[in-house]
């Protein structure tokens, strides 16, 4: 059974730990480790995170088994003023693939961005990301290609993708 938590200050920690395990499996061989460094010290630093949940910037939630945390997300509902969700953060751990998990994470997003009114769910992916093939699995539709400058000379080069929420 799958559980989700609003997550708090005090779970700061727990996301780094699974960001630290996550992004290293995922973006391993997408990312030099130099860039791979560099943005989860720019993304995942205790300050970072802590202006995100205080500010209300993204609102994170803790994704739980029977056993312990194997993931986290982060939204923003109202994206840009417009009745969109935009998913900033999704990671469960490795070991999870492949048992449905992140199916029912999504629905439980899916239901949180209706609940608040939103008509699409928006999220960006790395143009080599693997994860790719599963978001199109979901209804995802790539909307547009980006380049993101994020600092020392380093680019998130992305997919927008888009899916509508069904009411």
């Amino acid at each position: 059974m799958i559980k989700i938590t609003e997550a708090s200050i005090e779970d700061i920690a727990k996301i780094q730990k699974i960001a630290n395990i996550t992004w290293p499996n995922t973006y391993g061989e997408i990312l030099t480790a130099a860039q791979l460094d560099y943005m989860l010290d720019l993304i995942y630093s205790t300050e970072a995170l802590s202006k995100q949940i205080l500010n209300n910037e993204q609102l994170f939630y803790m994704v739980s088994d029977s056993e312990s945390t194997i993931g986290f997300i982060g939204i923003e509902h109202n994206y840009k003023n417009e009745a969109i969700t935009k998913i900033h953060k999704i990671y469960l751990l490795p070991e999870t693939q492949g048992k449905g998990y992140g199916k029912i994470v999504f629905n439980s997003i899916e239901k949180l961005a209706s609940e608040n009114n939103s008509k699409e769910l928006l999220l960006n992916v790395n143009r080599f990301n693997t994860a790719l093939n599963f978001y199109k699995k979901l209804g995802f539709e790539i909307k547009e290609t980006v380049d993101i400058e994020i600092g020392n000379g380093y680019l998130m080069e992305d997919y927008v993708m888009g899916k509508e929420i069904l009411k």
